[in-house]
């Protein structure tokens, strides 16, 4: 049985062997706590290929949602799959050669160079013992390029501004070659101007590159101006899912956010903004 287990996980854990049109797909996932429900009955999905937002206020369930798709917690009922097959049923170098996950918590790494840094994206690929190859090599100097962080590749992390750490370790997520980022709350703590760079990077990322990224972020006008969809969680449930423009609406966003809100919508704007009343 075990020997059979281990064949199942090895024919469906490449990363090019995609199915569906969907990168992950969550159906009535459930998640209690010691006794505390952070997320009930939840069902989504993530399009293969689009930015997805998650949002809501503090305490909703977005990073716990995060950390399931990301194998990082395991839901207390429903199912999750992801390309198509089931989590349960992808090995660990498998998921980490297809799923680059960044935590909210980012404390390692300040005494690496950020070309290290990056480097360390290539582990699911060679292992702790397996040569560094020139394959490797190029992939870190691709990611560096893909990020515009080549002016400070011989810095130490943490010697950079939080703009500039954050595009180190996004450019270690692209060196990992993975076909979708989970990415929590990769702004937090980061000035306007600073989260306009990280998210512009993201997003040119994901759609040159076809990856699919879903993003924890706690600005709505943030998640509707760079994200092709937004699911909104409230509670442990989700309480709206679209568009951005199906999204920003004064009692959608009520509903989310329990406060009143106006939106502004132009004929010729990407997206619609919204500000609190």
């Amino acid at each position: 049985m075990l020997n059979a287990r281990n064949h199942i996980k090895k024919s469906i854990g490449s990363p090019g062997e995609r199915d569906l049109g969907h990168a992950f797909a969550v159906n009535n996932i459930g998640l209690t706590i010691d006794g505390r429900e952070i997320l009930s009955d939840v069902t989504l999905e993530f399009p293969e290929g689009e930015v997805v937002a998650l949002v809501g206020h503090n305490g909703s369930g977005k990073s716990s949602l995060l950390k399931i798709l990301a194998r990082q917690l395991g839901p207390t009922a429903g199912t999750s799959t992801y390309a198509g097959h089931p989590l349960a049923a992808y090995d660990d170098r498998s998921f980490a050669r297809s799923v680059a996950y960044l935590p909210q918590d980012l404390g390692t790494g300040s005494d690496m160079t950020v070309r290290e840094l990056v480097a360390c994206g290539r582990y699911p690929w060679h292992g702790a013992l397996g040569r560094f190859s020139g394959v490797d090599r190029e992939k870190v100097d691709a990611a560096i390029r893909a990020t515009g962080i080549g002016a400070y590749a011989d810095r130490l992390v943490g010697t950079l501004s939080g703009g500039e750490r954050q595009r180190a370790w996004i450019a270690m997520l692209v060196a990992q070659d993975a076909s979708c980022l989970l990415l929590d709350e990769p702004t937090a703590a980061l000035d306007i101007a600073h989260q306009m760079e990280v998210l512009s990077v993201i997003r040119q990322l994901a759609h040159d590159s076809g990856k699919s990224v879903i993003i924890v972020l706690h600005d709505i006008n943030m998640a509707a101006r760079f994200c092709d969809r937004i699911h909104a969680l409230k509670s442990g449930r989700v309480v709206a899912t679209g568009l951005p423009r199906e999204v920003l609406v004064s009692d959608t966003l009520y509903t989310i956010f329990g406060i009143e809100m106006n939106v502004i919508t132009e004929a010729n704007a990407r997206h619609p903004i919204a500000y609190p009343l």
